[in-house]
């Protein structure tokens, strides 16, 4: 067994409650939206929102004026900018690391790991999360789905992500939330894996041998377990 040279993780869920993050977000953009104008029980009108963004993506723009049309509502400019503040003012609120996160950083890198960001998404969105968080300075390696044209669970964004930081596949470890995604990929591609327990996808169930992680943790700064158990 190789030793480990070369830690990666997700962001979202692995270095901040991203889960929670949104579900205050949508919230508050909703009542604000209220708030402005609009006539709809809270319950309801939630619920929609939430299957708005699982209909057109995160990264869709206009979630809010789909909600006054599914309502039959016209488009209000003062009520759609009353959820964009309110979900900006909150996400931005949320935006904090979990509390072992810096701490866990700062010892693996002391240790002398090579610390590294796989993530899909847009690449702004995820450099400003990493910046908000003032995690940036810490890895060696940030490599983002829309950079390298390719997402997890696909292996070419780890492997690129594995040639930035100059290890084989057998040298590094993998943590992440999502077995589909960070696990599957990661091991599909020969790292170890860790699943880190916490957010929407913590009840995943394994549907083949790739989603199954190698260890799992409930926090990050277990990742010192795993380093540990892996070394005997």
């Amino acid at each position: 067994m190789k030793k480990i040279k070369a830690i990666f993780f997700d962001i979202d869920d692995t270095l901040y409650d991203s889960s929670l993050q949104s579900d205050f977000a949508r919230r508050n953009a909703f009542r604000a939206m209220v708030e402005a104008g609009l006539d709809i029980d809270e319950k309801a009108g939630i619920e929609v929102l939430q299957n708005t963004v699982k209909e057109f993506g995160s990264n869709y723009e206009y979630h809010f004026n789909e909600v006054l049309k599914k309502f039959g509502y016209d488009s209000n400019p003062r009520i759609i900018a009353a959820g964009i503040v309110a979900y900006h003012t909150t996400k931005i609120a949320y935006l904090v690391p979990f509390p072992d996160t810096i701490p866990t950083l700062l010892r693996l890198r002391d240790s002398g790991y090579k610390l590294g960001v796989i993530t899909d998404g847009r690449a702004v969105k995820q450099w400003e999360k990493l910046i908000r968080l003032g995690l940036q300075h810490f890895f060696d390696a940030v490599v983002i789905s829309e950079d390298i044209k390719s997402q997890k669970p696909y292996t070419a964004i780890f492997k690129q992500a594995l040639k930035k930081v100059g290890c084989s596949a057998g040298e590094a470890l993998m943590v992440g939330d999502r077995i589909d995604k960070d696990i599957s990929g990661a091991k599909k591609a020969g790292m170890t894996t860790v699943q880190i327990l916490g957010g929407k996808y913590t009840n995943q169930c394994p549907e083949n041998s790739y989603e199954e992680p190698d260890y799992v943790i409930k926090k990050l700064s277990d990742i010192f377990y795993v380093l540990k158990v892996r070394k005997q």
